[in-house]
């Protein structure tokens, strides 16, 4: 009856081993491709790029200038326009000419000559005409088309001198990396590549997560485990152990969905907008903290390290070192990591604490881009939140579970004189 029970023990810890190695390489393809993704997908490239707006711009005015229409009633109604305009200046002038020529001899002589000449009136008198060639200039396609390059040209070169220019060597990068010709095309392929992805490693992950829990059942179905059967199944904690500190545990990620308002008559669009993203494993989490040069994020890096990754592993070891080495039983040292440290080994306390961290950091995003949606009138802004948990999370809670379940058979087993391992 053991042979057997330990060749299902083996074919399971071989299930651990191989789709725990799947799951860390899929989930490291997928990373590397979604971080990639992001980075096309963040709002300096969209809402927030000059450049961008410089072809939105350059877009409606080249519509407009198209629609110009000077024919029938529009061409009456430009005529009126014009007319007045050129009228209102011509007075305008006339009447500075006059106040700067008035109360010197010159200047009489000049506003005489002027009037005996006709000047100002025959001008008026030539505004029907010169109104007629302004419309047909506009009404010209080379014009319009000349129009429409000196308006574009204008505003380039004021947003050029406004606005700070936007480094585009990541992004250009990108690009190359993956040979797409421009943003949007990158986006598209790379969103195809992630889901492709994605599909892939669920099924690993959630074969995983049966195959684990097939390997709990296995503990708490088992009378009793032999050393070799311990050994088996404490291996396969730090196998998941080790995926559960490589792979990133959550992924927060808010972005502006859907962001649409009308600007000269027209519809403009922006989606998928990244606001904010990130996404670290437990162990870049605790570097990031002990490379901060904080004394309090140093503290706080150090205090997870230890009652969450060391402590774990240390119990494990000592444990294992318990049952296959007797002269070491009466070591205090590993008689305190097996039977004195499960108060302190957090791992349980970690996953809940992670778990709560994301539900509370989820729920502050979604209310803060609802909020977001509420403050611009004539503006439709759709925001989304996708924060997700990762495989790493899955990974160290089944870690936890486990390793929580054997501790329990060591400690039992050990206090049953009538039933020690094998």
């Amino acid at each position: 009856m053991k042979e057997p029970k330990i060749f299902i023990l083996i074919i399971l810890f071989g299930a651990i081993v191989f789709l725990s190695f799947n799951v860390y390489k899929t989930a490291n393809k997928k990373r590397m491709v979604k971080e990639d993704l992001i980075e096309l997908s963040k709002i300096k490239y969209g809402l927030f790029s000059v450049d961008e707006w410089k072809q939105i711009l350059a877009s409606i005015i080249t519509k407009k200038v198209g629609e110009f229409n000077f024919d029938g009633a529009n061409r009456d109604n430009m005529r009126k326009e014009i007319s007045a305009f050129l009228y209102k200046q011509i007075d305008q002038f006339e009447q500075r000419f006059r106040e700067q020529n008035s109360g010197t001899l010159t200047g009489f002589f000049k506003t005489s000559i002027l009037s005996l000449a006709g000047g100002f009136s025959d001008i008026k008198r030539d505004i029907p005409k010169i109104t007629e060639d302004i419309i047909d200039f506009m009404n010209n396609p080379k014009n319009r088309k000349a129009v429409r390059e000196f308006i574009i040209q204008k505003m380039n070169a004021y947003a050029d001198n406004t606005f700070s220019k936007i480094d585009y060597s990541t992004h250009n990068e990108i690009l190359t990396k993956y040979n797409y010709k421009d943003r949007g095309e990158a986006i598209t392929g790379l969103t195809d590549k992630i889901k492709t992805l994605d599909d892939e490693s669920k099924a690993y992950e959630n074969s995983l997560l049966i195959v684990a829990g097939l390997t709990g059942l296995y503990i708490i179905l088992s009378t009793r485990l032999s050393k070799n059967e311990f050994l088996v199944i404490t291996i396969s904690c730090f196998v998941l152990l080790i995926i559960g500190l490589l792979l990133p545990m959550i992924e927060i990620d808010a972005r502006i969905a859907n962001m649409t308002f009308s600007l000269l008559g027209e519809s403009v669009s922006f989606q998928d907008q990244v606001l904010y993203y990130k996404s670290k494993s437990i162990l870049e989490v605790v570097r990031l903290m002990i490379t901060q040069g904080r004394v309090d994020l140093i503290c706080v890096g150090i205090l997870v390290l230890t009652f969450s990754i060391l402590f774990p592993v240390a119990k494990s070891i000592s444990s294992i070192l318990y049952v296959y080495l007797p002269n070491l039983k009466s070591s205090k040292f590993i008689q305190f990591m097996v039977f004195k440290t499960g108060k302190w080994s957090m791992a349980d306390v970690m996953v809940v604490a992670i778990f709560m961290a994301y539900i509370g950091f989820a729920g502050i995003i979604t209310e803060q881009l609802k909020q977001l949606e509420t403050l611009a009138q004539n503006i439709d802004i759709l925001t989304t939140n996708k924060s997700a948990l990762q495989a790493g999370f899955f990974a160290f809670t089944s870690f936890s579970v486990l390793s929580l379940l054997i501790s329990h058979k060591l400690q039992y087993e050990i206090s049953t004189p009538d039933r020690p391992l094998l």
